[in-house]
C-alpha cells in the first residue's frame, strides 16, 4: 500500500512498487530499526535495495539493528529550501556512523545512516542543541511520528554515552 503524508508542510511519497522503501518505514512505524542482511556475505546494508551494493546478491532478510552511533559528518541549514522549513532554522542533518558493521567491509567503512537532527520525542531540535553538535557526537535513533504507517528516523543526543569533550564543528 502506498504511502502518502506531509512532514512540516513538504510533501512525502512512498509508491507501492518500492517494496524496499515500504518495509523499511514499516518497521520505522512500529518504532523498530531494521536493515537488509545480505544472505550471501552477510553485511548490512543502508539504505534498502534491491541487492547487496557488496556482493549484487538479490537475497536478503531484515533484521533489528541498534539504532546507535557517532556523527560522521552533519551540515547546519541556516536557508531553508523548503519554505516550510524555515521557522525550524537553524536546523542539523546528520550523517551517523552506526555502531553496529563499523569496520566492514573494510577498515575505513561504515554503515552511515542520514536523519535529521531531533529532540527525545522527536520534533526537531532547537539551536541550543544543534550548537552542541559535532563530528564524534554520540547519538541515538528516535523516530518522528508522521502518519500511520509512517514515522521517519532521526537522531538525538545520546546522554547515556560518554561525549568527546569538544566535538569537531565546522568553522561559523
Amino acid at each position: 500500500m502506498a504511502i502518502r503524508a506531509e512532514y512540516l508542510g513538504m510533501s512525502l511519497q512512498i509508491d507501492d512498487l518500492d517494496h524496499e522503501n515500504l518495509e523499511y518505514f514499516r518497521h520505522c512505524a512500529a518504532h523498530d530499526f531494521h536493515l537488509q542482511r545480505c544472505e550471501e556475505c552477510s553485511l548490512l546494508r543502508y539504505p534498502p535495495t534491491t541487492a547487496c551494493p557488496w556482493c549484487a546478491s538479490p537475497r536478503a532478510r531484515w533484521v533489528a539493528v541498534e539504532g546507535k552511533g557517532a556523527v560522521h559528518s552533519y551540515t547546519e541549514v541556516h536557508h531553508a529550501i523548503q519554505p516550510q522549513f524555515k521557522p525550524f532554522t537553524p536546523y542539523m542533518v546528520l550523517l551517523v556512523d552506526l555502531d553496529t558493521q563499523k569496520g566492514a567491509p573494510t577498515a575505513h567503512e561504515a554503515l552511515r545512516v542520514v536523519g535529521n537532527l531531533a529532540t527525545p520525542e522527536g520534533t526537531l531540535a532547537g539551536p541550543e542543541t544543534v550548537a552542541k553538535i559535532g563530528i564524534g557526537t554520540r547519538v541515538r535513533m528516535v523516530f518522528s511520528d508522521v502518519t500511520e504507517g509512517l514515522s521517519l528516523p532521526q537522531w538525538t543526543i545520546d546522554e547515556s554515552a560518554a561525549q568527546p569533550a569538544k566535538p569537531w564543528r565546522y568553522r561559523d
